[in-house]
């Protein structure tokens, strides 16, 4: 036990460690700490800090207990460290940037479109302003023939037969007869006067069958195509008192036909006299219906209007080039008959005279 006093030894001075078990009246508190009897004494523990006197104890004696709150606060900026090191922030980064990259590949496909539109509609723009300023020059033109009071056609085509009243003596002739034909298409502008039923704008007879083709519409009755005798209602409407395009296309292959007014098509079928070619060496008549070949006309079959632009090909046209001749964009004379004025006769009173279309068509509208 002396031993034991012996070897603890407090040592007070400015640098050394204080005695544990005083205070001094400057509020300084002592450390005191057990040194061995054969060790130097002198200052080997320089000055603390005043702390609490629960750190002081647990210096004293043994090793410091972090508090469950220091642990807490320490897990957490480790965590924080953790987190800041992490490699989350680059996958976001890396995320925010194919999001970025989407969005722009979207946009630009957006631009694309709205200049594709954009285009189209120029390209529109400019085909009206081309076909309106056609149809102004046309008018212009002539306006400036009538002033300087020229007479005739200008033109072969440019005129329409009129049929002023429903008698079986008004008629006109077309002087070319037809080929023998595996299909057509038949196209013409009216404009009719009549009603109910616009009558027989056109028929074609051969020996043995007047009714070869026949456009009728006859009172009440929808208007019909006849092809040797056989019938086809068409969902035409011309009794409207306008100037109409029509066009009908026919083949002999499973008689497949279709009608088109104002460059729509408003119907078609099959089996209207399939594999029956049309026969030639018949009579063509505008605004009658023929009984026997050339003749034997009914007035109440009669057609009462005006014709122009009657033309026939020996195939079925394209829906296209139907649409142009009906926007009077262009126009297409037919290769088996095609309207000019040495091709009509008229008789019993019917008329020629000149026609700009898309003149009298445009005050009709």
């Amino acid at each position: 036990m002396l031993h034991l006093l012996a070897g603890l030894i407090c040592i007070y001075a400015p640098t050394c460690v204080k005695v544990a078990y005083g205070q001094n009246e400057k509020g300084e508190r002592f450390l005191c700490t057990a040194v061995p009897i054969d060790k130097d004494t002198s200052c080997p523990v320089q000055s603390l800090p005043v702390q609490s006197a629960s750190v002081q104890e647990r210096l004293f004696f043994g090793k410091p207990q972090i508090s469950p709150i220091r642990q807490r606060k320490s897990f957490q900026q480790q965590m924080r460290a953790n987190i800041s090191g992490a490699s989350f922030p680059n996958e976001l980064r890396n995320l925010l940037q194919r999001r970025l990259e989407d969005l722009e590949n979207q946009l630009l496909k957006k631009v694309s479109e709205l200049e594709e539109e954009k285009s189209q509609l120029y390209n529109e723009t400019v085909a009206h302003r081309q076909r309106t300023d056609s149809t102004l020059n046309s008018l212009m033109n002539r306006i400036s023939e009538l002033e300087k009071g020229g007479a005739g056609f200008k033109s072969p085509e440019n005129f329409k037969i009129s049929l002023p009243l429903r008698t079986n003596y008004l008629f006109g002739q077309v002087k070319k007869s037809l080929p023998e034909m595996y299909a057509f298409t038949i196209c013409m502008w009216l404009k009719s006067g009549s009603s109910p039923g616009i009558g027989t704008p056109f028929s074609y007879g051969v020996p043995g069958q007047a009714n070869e083709i026949v456009l009728i519409e006859w009172g009440h009755n929808p208007i019909e195509l006849l092809i040797n005798d056989k019938v086809a209602q068409l969902p035409l409407s011309l009794s409207d008192g306008r100037w109409h395009h029509i066009c009908i296309t026919w083949t002999t292959r499973d008689g497949l036909w279709e009608a088109y007014q104002d460059g729509q098509r408003l119907g078609s079928g099959e089996n209207l006299a399939p594999w029956h070619p049309i026969k030639q060496g018949g009579v063509l008549i505008l605004g009658q219906e023929q009984d026997v070949v050339g003749g034997r006309f009914d007035a109440t079959q009669a057609f009462v209007g005006e014709l122009s632009h009657f033309n026939i090909w020996d195939r079925v046209l394209r829906s296209t080039d139907i649409i142009a001749m009906s926007n009077c964009s262009s126009y297409m004379p037919g290769n088996v008959v095609a309207w000019t004025d040495s091709n009509i006769e008229v008789f019993g009173g019917a008329s020629k005279s000149p026609l700009e279309l898309c003149e009298d068509r445009l005050f009709d509208n």
